[in-house]
């Protein structure tokens, strides 16, 4: 049967959707709310929390985490990325991370899309004439996107719904992704990042921040792109070298560009952020806002909140990044016992030799990197006697029914 979570404590940091508070409530947790604080805030309050919710401003360094780890079950990221959880020591230390890898998927599509035509047909700097009280009526310079050759460098969640809504508005798509994916509609796969960035009229950036993509687009690849072409990045501050994208907006080399992340990001609301690309010609800036429609946060906050119910109540770890993906069945009549542990030559023998002497209903053991994770359900009765026993194995990490 299950247990109430009674007294589960679940800190959302970062004005997660309320959705997210209410279903978390709904089930019984104490929910704590906050905006996004110091790391040293967060290491001091993270010792009274079971759960955390976080978005892009949080970083949960190995520091952080191991400070946390006497208390803290799991970590979830109301967002795709999940690049500011230190996932290895996370893992180590026991803790599932979980993410919402779809939900805000077509927030980011349609802002690339605006932001195309926006580039497209000057917006920004019409825009701003126009507040000014300058009358600019011009068509030098101004086009369609009907015909125009769209490279997606990154293919996946973001990047496939963007190629097919690009095409329904008359673009021709071409994408570079470092792994084999589908093509979608009429979109075909360019296998070199430096051949797209030479044919395409337009360039948008979808990938995570790794070290692989740090300054993926540099001088040398701005350099490669078609004189008049535009850049956008909705992915990572990282990816571009902010420097020589201004250096080429200013220049005429590049047409524009779209662009709304940033190797250095406030922590929160902020009215001093600089950037070499304030006042670059034709560029459109936005304060990381991606995934932030109502729609997108409403359900980003529904799905992480559910994962956190579902393994908080019942150990599933169904969407963890860092985990095994564990989900099972309840047996009527029992307790659960939940035990992760060193992925080390023997762990499962021990375990077996406890479980074996007692009535054990159903279990599942799977590993993953470091850790191997077992979910038991066994008679009431021996489910204190089981996991005191599980708990002092010398592999055991955590260990709770």
């Amino acid at each position: 049967m299950k247990k109430q979570p009674i007294k589960t404590n679940i800190l959302l940091l970062e004005n997660i959707a309320q959705s997210a508070v209410d279903l978390l409530v709904e089930q019984g947790f104490h929910v704590e709310t906050a905006a996004a604080i110091s790391d040293e805030q967060l290491k001091e309050k993270l010792k009274n929390y079971h759960a955390v919710g976080i978005r892009s401003k949080t970083t949960l360094s190995k520091e952080i985490l191991e400070e946390a780890s006497k208390k803290l079950l799991c970590i979830g990221c109301f967002c795709i990325g999940t690049d500011r959880v230190d996932l290895p020591v996370a893992q180590k230390l026991g803790i599932p991370v979980f993410n919402s890898p779809y939900q805000n998927s077509r927030s980011v599509a349609e802002l690339i899309i605006a932001n195309i035509i926006s580039l497209g047909r000057h917006l920004g700097d019409r825009n701003m004439e126009v507040h000014k009280g300058i009358w600019n009526k011009t068509a030098k310079g101004c086009i369609e996107i009907r015909g125009k050759v769209l490279g997606i460098v990154g293919y996946g969640h973001i990047g496939s719904q963007l190629s097919v809504l690009a095409e329904s508005v008359g673009m021709e798509v071409k994408f570079y992704d470092i792994e084999d994916v589908m093509a979608l509609g009429n979109s075909k796969r360019i296998r070199k990042l430096d051949e797209l960035l030479a044919i395409a009229d337009f360039v948008t950036l979808h990938v995570p921040d790794t070290p692989q993509t740090k300054n993926m687009i540099t001088e040398r690849e701005i350099g490669l792109m078609k004189r008049g072409s535009f850049l956008l990045n909705a992915s990572r501050g990282t990816v571009v070298d902010v420097e020589a994208l201004a250096a080429a907006l200013k220049s005429g080399h590049l047409g524009g560009a779209y662009v709304d992340v940033f190797p250095s990001e406030p922590n929160g609301h902020a009215k001093d952020f600089v950037s070499p690309l304030q006042g670059c010609p034709n560029t459109i800036l936005s304060p990381h806002i991606g995934g932030s429609t109502t729609e997108a946060q409403e359900a980003i906050g529904r799905e992480v909140a559910s994962r956190f119910i579902a393994y908080l109540e019942t150990g599933s770890t169904t969407g963890a990044v860092n985990f095994p993906n564990i989900a099972l069945p309840y047996a009527v009549g029992t307790h659960r016992i939940l035990n992760i542990h060193k992925n080390t030559p023997g762990v499962l023998k021990a375990i077996n030799n406890i479980l074996s002497v007692y009535n054990v209903e159903s279990q599942v053991l799977r590993t993953q990197g470091s850790i191997g994770y077992l979910i038991a359900d066994v008679s009431a009765e021996t489910s204190s006697q089981i996991k005191t026993e599980i708990a002092a194995l010398p592999t055991s990490i955590k260990t709770r029914t």
